[in-house]
């Protein structure tokens, strides 16, 4: 989509979320209060004015406790059905590259991709603490649009609750996701088996390394942002050229290095993959350096873990590179059968050490 097109679908959704503004507007309060929450007017009132006129949809605008749809929409599409829920807590509320709201809405996609689903319904549950600005609030809602409706997603029902202020930290966010999984499609790490081949869109990192430099407490600068991204369309285009897929998993807390050991001992192998293979930014090697971290633990929110028949390998490759969200992909390693359920590392030296999952919390409220 060239950036006339971007501007012009950016300005319509500006424009209907103006117009629904015109329509729900009722709220004169600049901040969160206890009576949002109570389940009165002031509630509906935000409800109104600030999430149903700017998620607005057919089965939204039914205003009812749930989302009901014919299940001929969903069957057109495959007939086995992807069920996520996820919640988010990232501290700061908007950092660089992305925020809060675009992480619900990009991770909640992500997680039913790696199924190889396609997308279609959203919910989103917020958790406000008293005192937060409602312009803060409409500026996450705007971003959760925003997204869903570049990933073609929409956004069905969900909740809002209200606490007491310092009971929460601003506003937190949960999310589910329904998703339909096409015919003959069987994504899961028990399928992985010894020659396999373990693929990566792209840099591993970013995203831990913008929160980390967005908190404040470090006195660097640097032009790293989050790699928020969805990647349903990227799952699909791999999935066109190789339905023979056998695991993804989308590297977010824990990072690459989790994710491979958690390949491993669902499927009982090993994994052994090169250091030097591993697309990553010198800044973000430099920061870790700084701070005495592993870049292999840090947070992602947009980088997809494949693991991929042999035969298979250099065609998804060049799939994935032709697509702007796997431009940088690479092919980082193999499955081997022993040691089972160990994953190794051939460093840039030459050497081997055993990568295990990540003990404790390298940095929290990532995501």
């Amino acid at each position: 989509m060239n950036n006339y097109h971007k501007q012009e679908n950016q300005n319509s959704l500006f424009q209907k979320i103006e117009n629904n503004h015109q329509r729900f507007n009722k709220i004169t309060d600049t901040h969160i209060n206890l009576s949002h929450g109570s389940g009165g007017k002031a509630m509906r009132d935000l409800i109104n004015d600030v999430f149903v006129s700017s998620f607005y949809n057919p089965i939204l605008s039914q205003l009812e406790d749930q989302a009901s749809f014919d299940l001929s929409s969903l069957t057109e599409y495959g007939n086995r059905l992807a069920f996520t829920t996820d919640s988010y807590v990232v501290d700061p509320l908007f950092f660089p590259g992305s925020d809060i709201g675009e992480l619900a809405i990009n991770g909640t996609i992500n997680d039913l991709a790696v199924s190889g689903a396609k997308p279609l319904y959203l919910t989103c549950s917020m958790i406000l603490e008293e005192g937060l600005k409602l312009e803060t609030l409409r500026k996450v809602v705007l971003s959760m649009q925003n997204a869903a409706q570049k990933a073609g997603v929409q956004i069905v029902t969900g909740d809002t609750k209200v606490v007491h202020r310092g009971c929460a930290d601003k506003l937190f966010i949960n999310t589910a996701g329904i998703g339909i999984i096409p015919p003959g499609i069987d994504i899961s790490s028990r399928n992985i088996q010894p020659g396999d081949v373990v693929i990566i869109n792209g840099e591993i990192g970013n995203h831990g390394a913008a929160i980390l430099i967005a908190r404040g407490e470090l006195a660097l600068e640097t032009d790293i942002e989050s790699d928020c991204q969805p990647l349903h369309e990227l799952v699909a285009t791999i999935i066109n050229v190789c339905p023979e897929i056998k695991a993804m998993r989308d590297a977010t807390r824990g990072g690459l290095a989790t994710v491979l050991n958690e390949f491993a001992q669902t499927a009982n192998v090993g994994i052994s993959f090169n250091e030097k293979a591993i697309p990553i930014r010198e800044e973000v090697n430099g920061v870790c350096e700084i701070l005495g971290l592993d870049p292999l633990y840090l947070a992602n929110e947009g980088k997809l873990v494949i693991v991929a028949p042999p035969e298979k390998a250099d065609l998804i490759l060049e799939t994935m590179r032709n697509h702007p969200t796997g431009k940088d992909a690479a092919i980082i390693g193999e499955v081997i059968s022993k040691p089972s359920g160990v994953v190794l590392l051939k460093t840039a030296f030459g050497a081997e050490r055993i990568v295990d999952m990540l003990v404790g919390d390298q940095l929290p409220r990532i995501c």
